[in-house]
């Protein structure tokens, strides 16, 4: 597939990394802060959260299976980690450039590794240069988890952390991405933090890029209709 074009007048062209990163630091560290507002919503979030990893086969349910480890990318102050993640996988390693909002969560015993950097500087190979181990191998995932952050990249950016993700999955691993969905049909950039709203073809298009392949979508459901949400919508993804 060719790759994605892109222009200068694009929405996605006009991200950001440093100014989205200004904008979250002089955010609450908490709920109200990590969801604009909206902390109620978090426990309908993570309802639908888990019944979508059911579906896949995760979870710590009878049938179900839990990992060993997982990854989560803009983890903010950890609510997914610990509300979720956690329960499903004995360690969980997280990505997040803004480090006041890692710094109670790197005392929670099932965290192993905290990457204080952005999605497009995270790394996995500052695992083995932290090791110093001649021979270490890169860790690996069963599970990648990234939530209403892959707006703060732009579309290139986002390709090359979702084949980052690629060499650190387990062979039934699974990415999971959950984002909101403009309901235009088009992308459409906010300037207040620095990021861009994606459509269905846009995230489509951007998962073939980067070598993954669809296994299964769902659009979120149960938040309260006061909130006034743009669609959310779950894609999990293997190679």
């Amino acid at each position: 597939m060719a790759d994605i074009a892109s222009s200068v007048d694009a929405p996605e062209a006009r991200v950001n990394n440093a100014d989205a990163k200004t904008y979250w630091e002089a955010v609450s560290a908490d709920d109200d802060g990590m969801l604009g507002g909206f902390a109620y919503v978090s426990r309908a979030d993570l309802r639908g959260s888990r019944s979508f990893l059911a579906k896949l086969g995760i979870g710590n349910k009878p049938g179900l299976r839990c990992i060993t480890r997982a990854l989560e990318g803009g983890a903010g102050i950890g609510r997914i980690t610990t509300g979720m993640l956690l329960d499903i996988a004995e360690e969980v390693d997280v990505i997040e450039p803004v480090a006041k909002f890692t710094a109670a969560l790197a005392e929670n015993p099932g965290v192993r590794r905290i990457f204080n950097t952005g999605l497009e500087g995270w790394s996995p190979e500052a695992d083995l240069a932290d090791d110093g181990e001649d021979g270490a191998k890169l860790p690996q995932y069963g599970l990648v988890w990234t939530q209403w952050c892959t707006g703060y990249l732009n579309d290139e950016q986002l390709v090359e952390y979702l084949r980052r993700c690629r060499t650190v999955l387990e062979p039934e691993g699974v990415v999971v991405i959950k984002e909101n969905l403009t309901t235009t049909g088009v992308d459409d950039f906010d300037a207040q933090d620095s990021s861009v709203t994606r459509s269905e073809n846009s995230f489509r298009a951007i998962f073939a890029q980067a070598g993954f392949r669809l296994v299964r979508s769902e659009l979120q459901r149960g938040f309260p209709p006061e909130a006034e949400l743009l669609p959310v919508k779950m894609y999990a993804l293997k190679v």
